[in-house]
């Protein structure tokens, strides 16, 4: 299993608006990447926006990277206090119950 994992700043007040976005936006574009196998985002205190989606390959993990930075820069990037950053890579510890 490999994680693509996409991290950025909100502007403050902007978690409705970034969670209508991504739902309408982001998650087609993640999803449709071969080898998908799910997408979660986080939104902290500190409005600091966590994307972490997983894939059965790390081919795939890397193209999401590349496909979620171009849609945030077209769709986020007001939203946003600066540029989101992405990595890629083997997930080497998980657990389901």
């Amino acid at each position: 299993m490999y994680a693509a994992i996409r991290q950025g700043k909100a502007k403050a007040g902007q978690v409705e608006e970034l969670a209508r976005r991504i739902k309408e936006g982001a998650i087609p574009v993640i999803s449709e990447v071969e080898g998908f196998m799910g997408y979660y985002v986080v939104y902290a205190p500190d409005d600091t926006v966590v994307a972490i989606s997983l894939f059965n390959n790390y081919d795939g993990a890397a193209e999401s990277n590349k496909r979620a930075l171009a849609w945030i820069e077209r769709e986020l990037a007001p939203l946003l206090t600066g540029p989101a950053t992405a990595i890629a890579g083997p997930v080497i510890v998980h657990t389901l119950p």
